[in-house]
């Protein structure tokens, strides 16, 4: 090889380096994602695992785990703005734009799974798939199973047995920040203290908060058995996610890729799902051995006292007529 033709090699090398990735893909498309969840967390795995892969074809994805790319709770402001393409957004940051969303995220009102697919797939969604869509500029996908919510202390079951709202008095509960999330937590009889996810651990550990709420698989995720010591199986949630989209890629998508785009995130939500429920349902003895006690407490006291602090309540008011029968009508 000559010294010309090396110098050459060389500046090109150069040239391509200083190019950004995304020129030197193959596809023509991005799919940005933000999430407040780890590499580990189910949800992030389902979309790593099964819908990158299927929309490879076309496009190629960049995701910012643990809030790293957008702050939780900023992502659908962020995906209305253009900034973003999807992210993994509850019923409670929806609520923060359409109140009514709120019925989503109310306590007991799912009953299972499988009532989550099929209150989504129902035509009484399709007013709130509208909406997003029309006036923020969201499209959802599909529903991803979170598990079901439980109350987690850093007191032991000796210092505090909780058996009864009652017993959550003055207990400092970490929920997220949004309205529909704090009145939860209030509803639950303790007081909600608004914290960022990825503050939990630490505000655990120096007492800064008493507990905090989440699936099985999200205390094993974050490790935040290390710094608990129990957990009332409370169910007071059987909590959900959206695969949100934005409405402005999704339009410059042709029929082909959306079809591919849509049965993705089925695909994705429907492995989640599985592999969320199999977690959910073998995690309790590693939590145990971890030294963390888990029991259940009085389910109908607490399904009662939630359920009447929304009764007459402005979260409420915001429901549509006849939704929450509508609801109720798709369970077991």
């Amino acid at each position: 090889m000559t010294s010309k033709f090396r110098k050459f090699i060389l500046s090109l090398f150069i040239s391509l380096s200083l190019i950004p990735a995304t020129f030197l893909s193959a596809n023509a498309l991005t799919f940005t994602m933000a999430t407040s969840g780890s590499e580990t967390d189910m949800r992030s795995v389902a979309i790593v695992d099964v819908f990158q892969p299927a929309v490879s074809g076309f496009a190629d994805m960049q995701i910012g785990y643990n809030a790293t790319m957008f702050d939780q709770g900023t992502e659908l402001d962020a995906i209305s703005r253009g900034n973003l393409t999807m992210s993994i957004a509850s019923a409670q940051e929806l609520a923060q734009f359409f109140p009514e969303f709120s019925i989503f995220a109310t306590g007991y009102v799912h009953q299972d799974a499988a009532h989550q697919v099929r209150v989504f797939n129902d035509p009484l969604m399709d007013p709130f798939k509208k909406k997003a869509e029309d006036e923020l500029g969201v499209k959802l996908l599909s529903v991803m199973y979170l598990g079901k919510r439980h109350v987690n202390l850093r007191q032991t079951k000796d210092e505090l047995t909780v058996n009864t709202p009652a017993d959550l008095a003055g207990v400092n509960l970490r929920m997220p920040g949004t309205d529909a999330w704090q009145f939860l937590g209030n509803a639950l009889g303790a007081s909600a203290t608004p914290l960022a996810f990825n503050e939990v651990y630490q505000a655990l550990a120096t007492g800064a908060v008493d507990g905090q709420d989440n699936p099985l698989p999200t205390v094993v995720d974050k490790k935040f058995y290390e710094v608990t010591k129990q957990i009332a199986l409370t169910s007071h949630l059987v909590d959900l996610n959206y695969i949100a989209f934005s409405k402005e890629t999704w339009d410059s998508l042709s029929p082909e890729q959306q079809m591919t785009v849509q049965r993705a995130a089925d695909a994705a939500a429907a492995y989640g799902r599985l592999k969320q429920l199999d977690k959910e349902n073998n995690l309790a003895d590693f939590i145990r051995s971890q030294g963390v006690e888990i029991y259940t407490p009085d389910l109908e006291a607490f399904r009662t006292h939630v359920q009447k602090q929304y009764e007459g309540s402005e979260v409420a008011a915001t429901w549509p007529e006849g939704v929450l029968d509508k609801i109720n009508s798709l369970g077991n």
